[in-house]
């Protein structure tokens, strides 16, 4: 597939798949103090303007904390290891997380204040389920999906 002309304004829908090295309690924002187990964790997020931008503040250790996510990856015990992602117009958050939600287990409320889903944030043992689910997701809704290896080329 041919890369977009304009990197900088693509939209799209990402998954971030975060691995907890260990458990770990993480204030997170108006949802107080949550416990994060070991494992693989993966928040779904959309940007709708600015795709490349918002990945590569996912990316970075030195932002503003914004979003539940931002309070999570300041963690040192949780880092991204994986980011799944489609190019389109769209915006299929909602969709791809209530697929996800599906296999694994729901951080209740997190990421989903702007919306009526229990959760953009869903938990896994293992990271070969993690990716499995979230690859599965974008098959279910046949969309076409890039990795962080891809990305990366942008």
């Amino acid at each position: 597939m041919q890369k977009q002309a304009n990197p900088q304004i693509m939209k799209g829908t990402y998954c971030l798949i975060i691995h907890g090295k260990r458990s770990s309690k993480v204030r997170i924002g108006a949802l107080g103090e949550i416990c994060f187990k070991e494992g693989y964790y993966v928040y779904i997020g959309s940007a709708m303007n600015s795709l490349k931008p918002r990945i590569k503040r996912h990316l970075s250790t030195s932002k503003k904390i914004h979003w539940h996510i931002d309070y999570l990856l300041k963690n040192e015990n949780l880092a991204i290891e994986e980011i799944i992602f489609n190019i389109g117009e769209e915006k299929i958050e909602c969709k791809i997380a209530n697929n996800i939600s599906c296999n694994g287990e729901k951080m209740l409320n997190f990421g989903s204040s702007d919306c009526t889903c229990s959760s953009h944030l869903i938990y896994f043992r293992s990271f070969k389920d993690c990716l499995k689910n979230v690859k599965e997701a974008y098959k279910n809704l046949d969309i076409n999906y890039y990795d962080l290896k891809y990305f990366r080329e942008l």
